[in-house]
């Protein structure tokens, strides 16, 4: 049975008993957490010394698994998250590194961090994740699994998008280590150039009111990589935290040496090819940090209308949106042309104004002179160009070359003069005339007030647009002329494309490729050089000696070596060359990664290059398939030959649960690790003071996290993080993500736990499990009914992984293991144990039940390790010694389908069961019989073949049913007296007993409930048929209502129905 994640979750929540109670909230720091004495309970404690009795001794205790049918748990009291219960102090035992002691009894209750301690750095510790290459090489590609991390900037913390990342990426490493691939799945973290810079330059000047300029580059960057060894290791804890398989012994930064060392042969080899050149063209620029951004770094804000915004380095309000009118007089008359611009001030640099060669109104204008209001001896012409929209404005269009893309490229087809008026920091140059030395927005208004005295103004309005925000400094993007290092990648993109169009590369899900081909067809020159100090340093030299007419450029690993090769160039000697300042957009080395990390371009004896790469998957979300993904292809296949890898899994995006994208100003981004601890309200708004949001800000997002967090995270752990981001896969593009799902399947985990705790009190303390079942032994029933289900649940969940469902091997697992091992296995094991064991049978019977439970305990762990490592380790040690047990279930073969296990003769048998169950339980409910009464049950069956098998399991209908004895009675056979009947279907009959049953006081309590209901009704049913109701009751309240007066209505009528029963029953 595979469930849709909205039932699976609300089934869940609606079972919860007393062990699965919310857990409360973490309290403040310092507040103490779970002793492993207090999680040990005196059930736990009288189970240990059962454990030393007799072979056969029965265990006295009934585990109690949440019986079917049983109803809704009873509504336990809210917890808040400020007012943990104040315990005993959670203590790590187990020293750095060691095996946990696994002797001491399983506590009382799950409790992730006793569970999640210590674990992870055993695995390290003994190198379960560290391949050996020498004995990997040479592999067949359907034997390995090879996978880089998509390197977290060094700057920050891990959010839930990571984590997403980090579950799919874990869950596939583990699925194919424990199917016996050579597998690695390598970690790093990247340098994140501006944003690491802007954090250091940022703490210095607040701390010391120093800007980089004051220190100069080389005390700078001592500074930045002194906070990156205080800070950088935040982001490896995080990971360690969410059980990250990954070798951590090849951890790499992509600023270290030898990843340093692959970015400069990079550059070198595509400079030397042509591929890189140095042009004066065109960039996205930050007048505050005073770089080039890439098109990632750079947000585009909608802008409805006329908008005063704040802008860093600029004291009063910036108006955007809006269009500004005015006129360029034609040079020797009273003519002139309209032109609309939203960056007024840009006109200081303006050449040319363009219209199109077949717009009728302007042809006469065409090559005309024009007056530049400030700069009367500039040559300004009016152009022809179907760049212009004719329907647009006034069908004219200023051209500013060297302030706008469209207009560069216009300029060039016209030769247009490109005349920049800005500074790096923003303000109007010497070539802006009386308005040098200005900010751009200040002359935005002085501007306008020139115009206004000069009579050429037109007017403003309000005016739609799309505005260019830098990412880190949210100063308004500037199209900026400045000699940058660029490359072309139109070949690269080409083979790109071919890769993926003939199937030698695959982009899953394959609605992605559209976007991967609309990108790379359409790929633009790259510029690839940034305004920084912190970063990869250009590796290029230019000759200042002697002097040149034109700059003369060499790329080299070295001023040494680029000066041997400026001179063989040259034909002179004695020239002196000088490093570019610059360094390479942090995307450059990132594009490297899948082949830097391992010792490219030093491949020669190199084991680890030659084993694993290429890689085999690239796991990412779909936002960065361009900027990051289709780098990495066009670098592999430039500078290896290959490709990086052979597949490309694209997630989902996280979002909140209002589909809002996560941000710091709306408090709705989440660390991990505060779903894995669980923090309180007041906690989670401390941490929006100790950032760096603004003031004006840290409201609104406070109000963001009281509407959705109002008692804080409560305590999950790592693995019901995991678990919960995997089961929302299914989503498609974005993940809605409810913390509240994620706390329903930190239950699971408690259920998980509560029933392993209760199974292997069966066991006894000198059971061994034999390695293996044997077939020909004498199952029961519902032992070949289990094998059959788990077995086809080793093949859903393996299809899963195969297919990155991931959601679906979350359903398959949770499905069996709650509704299959635990509500109907188990409970039908339990007579199977009662009383003291007297026969050779009933002693084999044992003896199989518990290989059976063995294996289904054994098994249930290995499918669900990938999807709940620590959870499922603890388990896998506690489990009884085996001849097939490994030292780590990190290792333990992934169970995979059996297929002489099928059965589905015994499968249709049980559906069939269950469904006869089902009306037994739902019968007592509405006949008001408690819990724990015990009636006869009846079947009759019209057909013969049918009535045969169900009698051999009669015992198995009552215990499914909540009922007593069951008899399965003839087609013919009159109406057993004293009971109560219910269809099944068409052909299947049940009867329940209720002779002799004083319903009476039932009876009565159903009548308050039908009464109560009618009025319940009658009121909604008076409410909306009021007088002016459609017209004075808001829409939602007027749904809300239809929905209240719906459930009544539901309610009164199950009740009659209930009322009705008893009343029959008690005729009878």
């Amino acid at each position: 049975m595979v469930l849709e994640h909205d039932e699976l979750m609300s089934a869940l929540l609606h079972r919860q008993g007393a062990n699965g109670q919310a857990v409360p909230r973490q309290a403040a720091p310092g507040a103490p957490d779970i002793s492993v004495k207090q999680l040990v309970g005196a059930a736990v404690e009288k189970t240990a010394k059962k454990e030393g009795g007799k072979k056969e001794k029965v265990v006295k205790e009934k585990p109690v698994w949440g019986e079917p049918g049983s109803g809704k748990a009873k509504k336990e009291p809210k917890v808040k998250a400020e007012a943990a219960v104040q315990q005993e102090v959670f203590i790590v035992a187990t020293p750095e590194g060691e095996k946990k002691d696994m002797t001491a009894p399983m506590a009382a209750a799950y409790n992730p961090k006793a569970v999640e301690a210590a674990w992870s750095a055993w695995w390290e510790k003994r190198g379960f994740f560290t391949p050996n290459a020498k004995a990997a090489k040479n592999t067949m590609e359907s034997k390995r699994f090879i996978m880089v991390i998509p390197p977290p900037n060094v700057t920050g913390s891990l959010h839930l998008g990571h984590s997403l990342t980090c579950s799919i990426e874990d869950a596939l490493s583990r699925w194919h280590r424990m199917c016996g691939h050579v597998t690695l799945w390598l970690p790093g973290t990247d340098h994140a150039g501006i944003a690491t810079q802007s954090v250091v330059e940022r703490l210095l000047y607040k701390q010391e009111k120093l800007t980089r300029h004051d220190l100069g580059r080389e005390k700078f960057l001592e500074r930045v990589w002194a906070w990156k060894a205080k800070n950088g290791a935040r982001i490896c804890t995080q990971l360690r935290r969410v059980a990250a398989s990954v070798d951590w012994s090849r951890e790499r930064f992509t600023m270290d040496p030898m990843l340093g060392r692959a970015v400069e042969e990079a550059f070198i080899r595509f400079h030397e090819q042509g591929l890189i050149y140095r042009d004066n063209r065109l960039v996205n620029w930050c007048p505050h940090l005073r770089t080039a951004l890439s098109d990632l770094e750079v947000d585009y804000e909608d802008i409805a209308g006329k908008t005063l915004l704040d802008i860093p380095g600029y004291g009063g309000k910036v108006e955007v949106g809006v269009l500004c009118e005015f006129k360029y007089m034609i040079k020797g008359s009273k003519d002139g042309l309209v032109v609309a611009t939203t960056r007024l001030e840009t006109m200081l640099g303006d050449t040319a104004v363009c219209v199109h060669p077949e717009d009728d109104r302007y042809k006469a204008f065409v090559g005309k002179e024009l007056v530049h209001p400030f700069f009367p001896d500039r040559k300004m012409v009016v152009i022809a160009d179907t760049m212009v929209d004719r329907e647009f404005g006034t069908g004219c269009v200023k051209i500013t070359p060297a302030h706008d893309h469209n207009d560069f490229k216009c300029g060039q087809r016209h030769k247009l003069e490109q005349i920049n008026v800005f500074d790096e920091d923003g303000l109007i140059n010497n070539l802006g005339g009386p308005f040098a030395k200005q900010h751009r927005f200040e002359a935005r208004k002085t501007v306008e007030e020139a115009l206004k005295e000069k009579g050429l103004w037109v007017g403003k309005k309000s005016h739609a647009m799309r505005l260019g925000l830098c990412s880190r400094s949210k100063d308004v993007i500037e199209p900026y002329l400045k000699p940058q290092w660029w490359m072309n990648c139109k070949d690269l993109a080409d083979r790109s494309v071919k890769a993926v169009r003939e199937g030698e590369l695959k982009i899953l899900p394959e609605f992605h490729h559209q976007t991967w081909y609309h990108w790379l067809e359409n790929i633009q020159d790259w510029c690839i050089s940034r305004q920084l100090w912190w970063g990869h340093r250009i590796p290029a030299y230019k000759v200042v000696k002697p002097a040149q007419d034109k700059e003369m450029w060499f790329s080299a690993k070295s001023a040494e070596e680029a000066t041997k090769k400026a001179e063989a160039k040259l034909g002179v000697k004695g020239v002196v060359v000088e490093q570019d300042e610059d360094v390479l957009d942090t995307w450059f080395s990132s594009g490297l990664f899948p082949f830097s990390v391992f010792g490219w371009p030093d491949v020669e004896g190199n084991d680890d290059f030659n084993a694993f790469f290429p890689t085999s998957l690239l796991e990412t979300g779909h936002d960065i398939l361009f900027f990051w993904v289709a780098r990495m292809v066009m670098m592999s296949l430039g500078l290896t030959g290959k490709l990086p890898f052979h597949t490309v899994y694209l997630h989902a995006m996280v979002r909140d649960a209002h589909g809002r994208k996560m941000s710091k100003s709306l408090g709705n981004v989440i660390d991990p690790l505060e779903v894995i601890d669980g923090i309180g309200l007041e906690e989670l708004g401390q941490k929006l003071e100790e950032g760096n949001l603004p003031d004006k800000e840290i409201a609104k997002a406070k109000a963001g996290q009281k509407a959705d967090f109002p008692e804080g995270i409560p305590e999950c752990g790592a693995d019901a993080l995991r678990f919960g981001l995997l089961a929302y896969t299914l989503q498609g593009r974005n993940v809605n993500l409810d913390i509240n799902r994620v706390v329903g399947y930190r239950h699971f985990c408690n259920k998980i736990w509560n029933a392993t705790r209760f199974g292997l009190m069966y066991f006894g303390s000198d059971y061994e499990f034999s390695g293996s079942l044997r077939l020909d032994s004498p199952m029961a029933w519902e032992d070949r009914w289990i094998l059959s289900r788990l077995s086809n649940c080793a093949q859903k969940a393996n299809e899963s992984f195969e297919k990155y469902e991931f959601a679906g091997a979350t359903s398959a697992t949770y499905s069996f293991f709650l509704y299959e091992l635990c509500d109907v296995y188990l409970e039908l094991l339990k007579p199977r144990f009662y009383g003291e064991a007297e026969t050779e049978a009933v002693t084999e019977d044992r003896k199989i039940a518990r290989d059976i439970l063995y294996v289904c305990l054994d098994w249930s762990c290995r499918l669900m390790h990938p999807l709940l490592p620590y959870l499922t380790e603890e388990i896998y040690q506690r489990l009884p010694r085996s001849k097939a047990k490994h030292e780590s279930i990190t290792v333990a073969p992934y169970p995979t389908h059996v297929i002489a296990w099928t059965n589905e003769a015994v499968e249709k048998e049980m559906e069939v069961a269950s469904e006869i169950a089902k009306h037994f339980r739902s019968q007592k409910t509405s006949l008001g019989l408690a819990p724990n009464a015990r009636p006869l049950g009846y079947v009759r069956h019209a057909d013969k073949n049918w009535s045969q098998r169900l009698a051999a399991i009669e015992s198995r209908l009552g215990r499914l049913g909540l009922v007593g004895d069951v008899k399965v009675i003839e087609e013919d056979a009159p109406v057993p007296s004293g009971t109560l009947r219910d269809v099944v279907n068409e052909r299947c009959l049940i009867f329940t007993e209720v002779a002799g049953l004083d319903l009476s006081q039932e009876m009565a309590k159903l009548q308050k409930k039908v009464d109560g209901a009618k009025k319940m009704v009658a009121s909604y049913e008076a409410k909306i048929a009021a007088p002016g109701y459609m017209e004075k009751v808001p829409a939602e309240v007027r749904e809300k209502n239809s929905q209240k007066l719906e459930s009544c209505q539901t309610e009164f009528t199950e009740l009659q129905r209930a009322v009705k029963n008893i009343e029959e029953a008690m005729k009878g």
